[in-house]
């Protein structure tokens, strides 16, 4: 019997926000949240004890990496993945559908499901709907993805309409599947639709009408200017349903959690945060600064005065700056801390500012101070990990 429940706590009477708890078999989840993504069950650089520091409520992990390797059959023999990673809190994993789309030239769709190359060994591989279920199964994680096909940006609305009904007819699949396996794991719907609003919005009314108790928006963040997102977004969450939490899947810069909120979502999830830290890149109320600039190397105070994460009450901004620039493994632990802690901080802090009924004004003075990274800066660096991913390939 599944131990999933979603309540409302308190909606925003100026916009879509709002406030939630959800129960699972491992825990509380207090909404918005953001989750922390442990791709390959393990949050890079942190352990899960400094995970609970942080604040973590839940965490991400890859069902396409984690059936590569080690294998979901051996991840099941030690008691699934939170006797595997020493991680007692909720887990959710996807599905793996998005890193097979990544995957482009390695993959081939079917009705059937997608046949692709390993990106470890080129071995083939076969995901299908039912597949995914028992790989799910076997992880032991509290909320699970179906495989769904995230449509590319730009697409063309054939395009996007053919992937937005074969993944409907695959989530209807796992549904039929699931029945096989864990009924305490709770299987949330993927919405899709690409960039067309129509669809987005069918999208979300057939998938609310099916008995999810969740709902994952995806094929958003890849690629796409954050206005169109924002636009598919204000498309999107009328058609959903009220009672059932949303989850963004693969969102969560500062701006996106802040302005995203607002916009009716509960959940997000991004390797970002831990991504950007490993490169020098740290979050502060005023933007991302890079902590190898030389302006850091005498600065005496924390990365941000008033951050209370173990990386700003213990170390100067300079002792961090050195650490980067000398190349120490010290630094990745220090750094991801740092912006874990930024994000739950501010999860933690839209939440309250929904509760007492400020969240207009706590969303208008964050984002007239924050400074994102341009458009520019973001498609620099997504040629840069596309390109290092493709030669782990």
């Amino acid at each position: 019997m599944s131990q999933f429940t979603f309540t409302i706590d308190t909606e925003c009477s100026e916009s879509w926000a709002r406030a939630g708890t959800i129960q699972t078999p491992h825990g509380t989840i207090q909404t918005p949240i953001f989750m922390p993504v442990g791709t390959q069950a393990t949050v890079k650089s942190v352990s899960p004890e400094e995970l609970r520091e942080v604040g973590a409520q839940i965490i991400l992990s890859n069902t396409y990496h984690l059936m590569l390797r080690p294998g979901s059959e051996l991840i099941d023999s030690f008691g699934g993945l939170h006797a595997f990673m020493r991680w007692d809190g909720p887990i959710l994993t996807d599905s793996g559908g998005f890193q097979v789309w990544s995957l482009g030239h390695l993959r081939k769709l079917s009705e059937e499901g997608v046949l692709f190359k390993s990106h470890l060994d080129g071995s083939p591989q076969f995901l299908t709907p039912e597949s995914v279920m028992r790989i799910e199964a076997e992880l032991g994680s509290d909320i699970i993805l179906p495989l769904d096909i995230c449509a590319p940006f730009p697409c063309t609305p054939k395009e996007a309409r053919e992937a937005m009904e074969r993944t409907h007819r695959w989530e209807e699949r796992a549904l039929v599947a699931k029945e096989r396996y864990r009924p305490e794991q709770t299987l949330f719907g993927i919405v899709q639709g690409a960039f067309e609003p129509e669809l987005r919005q069918e999208s979300a009314r057939v998938i609310g009408s099916m008995p999810f108790p969740g709902l994952s928006i995806g094929g958003l963040s890849v690629g796409e200017p954050k206005t169109k997102m924002w636009e598919m977004l204000r498309a999107t969450t009328p058609a959903l349903p009220r009672e059932k939490p949303r989850h963004l899947l693969g969102v969560g810069s500062p701006e996106d959690l802040v302005e995203c909120v607002g916009l009716g979502m509960d959940m997000f999830d991004c390797v970002l945060p831990t991504r950007v830290a490993r490169h020098g890149g740290l979050f502060t109320r005023d933007g991302r600064v890079n902590i190898k600039s030389a302006r850091f190397k005498r600065a005496t105070g924390p990365i941000e005065e008033g951050c209370d994460c173990y990386t700003c009450r213990n170390y100067s901004a300079a002792y961090v700056h050195h650490l980067i620039r000398a190349e120490e493994q010290l630094y990745y632990r220090l750094g991801t801390i740092h912006n874990l802690r930024f994000m739950l901080r501010l999860a933690a802090d839209l939440r309250a500012s929904i509760l007492d009924g400020s969240y207009p004004v706590f969303r208008e003075t964050f984002l007239a101070r924050y400074q994102p990274a341009s458009e520019t800066v973001r498609e620099q660096q997504r040629e840069k990990w596309k390109a290092a991913r493709e030669r782990q390939s």
